[in-house]
């Protein structure tokens, strides 16, 4: 059961939700995980998961501490996330735990993947370790930090994240289909920072078709520096017109490219596709359904989080699928007009105004001359 923490436990629970941030970007389909440990009021060791592949977040607090010259025996180790028990790139978290000799695990959240669900807690309090899960803010921070990894854990589908920009009025685009550039270099540069934590990025036929983009990301500051993992390019074509000539093809060796088609496609336009490097994947019925499907398919390829960068169109079946978990709106200080300007989203939409999708929690911020909302619609 969650219990009420100690205001020195919520200093350390926030240094470790800190730490955990490091590696965003770098660590799917495993959750962000930071650790500290504490002996006697001391910060004596930290560490989070910084690499797919690498140490978690208990063993590199472990070696810190190590490093620093000290000893854990009888520490309290502050973890984000409960110490996974199975065997799986790295060895379970809750064998070096022991073998430390830690006292006390204080957990910021539960683990809802059915290879851990408890077992980690469980196997502690068995050797005689205090093991208290946390309640509180530092919990809520710990469940929506872990959003992606926590919704694929439960429904083999990822997490989606929409961007758009648009006008005061509500508009992403003229008439004509002009949209460069409704919001800010600032907003365009968090956009690509967006790229590059998240698993995938989508859009419709229409946006490859009239913008040709490479869909790459291309963040500036320090993950430029470290170099960004390029996220799997999905494109939802039904008909399989993606040309063979466009960026998106050209670029299959820089990124991975998948093309979404139907059942009705062509088979030569799809096996130019699969030959020019492309994944070819047929989702059967309708906009909505496809979109479900697609989804179901992504997440079997360990895609855990996807940025919805589609137009109207493609949107409006994500959100008439429920398959939105949070938007991310630019809202640029520019009003467009014309009855024929292109809405945010397009779809069946809402019957009305009772049946509309209403958000849990809304923020906003500045981002250079546009306003930032986020929106999150759903909490896993």
């Amino acid at each position: 059961m969650p219990v009420a923490v100690t205001l020195q436990d919520r200093v350390h629970l926030r240094r470790a939700l800190e730490l955990a941030e490091g590696g965003r970007g770098r660590v799917s389909p495993n959750p962000l995980v930071g650790a500290v440990l504490v002996r006697d009021g001391q910060v004596i060791g930290e560490g989070y998961h910084a690499e797919l592949g690498g140490p978690h977040a208990e063993v590199a607090a472990l070696d810190d501490c190590r490093a620093r010259g000290h000893e854990a025996s009888g520490a309290t180790l502050y973890v984000t996330l409960e110490p996974c028990a199975h065997q799986g790139r790295q060895p379970p978290c809750t064998d070096a735990i022991l073998a430390a000799e830690v006292a006390r695990v204080v957990i910021a959240s539960e683990d809802p993947s059915e290879k851990a669900s408890g077992r980690g807690p469980g196997i502690m309090r068995d050797e005689g370790v205090e093991v208290e899960l946390a309640n509180g803010e530092e919990a809520a921070a710990a469940r929506l930090l872990n959003q992606a990894f926590r919704k694929h854990s439960r429904t083999s589908r990822p997490l989606v994240l929409m961007k758009s920009a648009l006008s005061l009025d509500g508009r992403v685009a003229t008439a004509g289909g002009d949209s460069r550039w409704i919001s800010s270099e600032a907003s365009r540069g968090l956009a690509h920072r967006w790229r590059a934590e998240c698993d995938a990025v989508c859009v419709g036929i229409g946006t490859a078709l009239a913008d040709d983009p490479l869909l790459t990301a291309r963040p500036a500051g320090p993950s430029a520096q470290r170099g960004p993992r390029q996220p799997t390019r999905v494109v939802f074509d039904s008909k399989a017109r993606l040309p063979l000539d466009s960026r998106l093809v050209a670029s299959v060796a820089d990124a991975p490219l998948v093309v979404i088609a139907s059942p009705a496609a062509p088979a030569p336009p799809k096996e130019a596709l699969q030959r020019a490097g492309a994944e070819v994947v047929v989702c059967d019925g309708n906009p909505a359904a496809r979109v479900a499907a697609a989804l179901g398919e992504l997440g079997r390829r360990q895609i855990t989080s996807v940025l919805l960068e589609g137009g109207p169109t493609l949107s409006g079946s994500f959100l008439d699928a429920g398959e939105v978990d949070e938007l991310r709106l630019f809202i640029a200080p520019i009003v467009l007009g014309g009855a024929a300007a292109r809405p945010l989203v397009a779809g069946r939409g809402a019957a009305a105004i009772a049946e509309a999708t209403r958000a849990l929690a809304m923020e906003w911020e500045r981002s250079d001359r546009d306003l930032l909302v986020r929106a999150r619609l759903r909490e896993w």
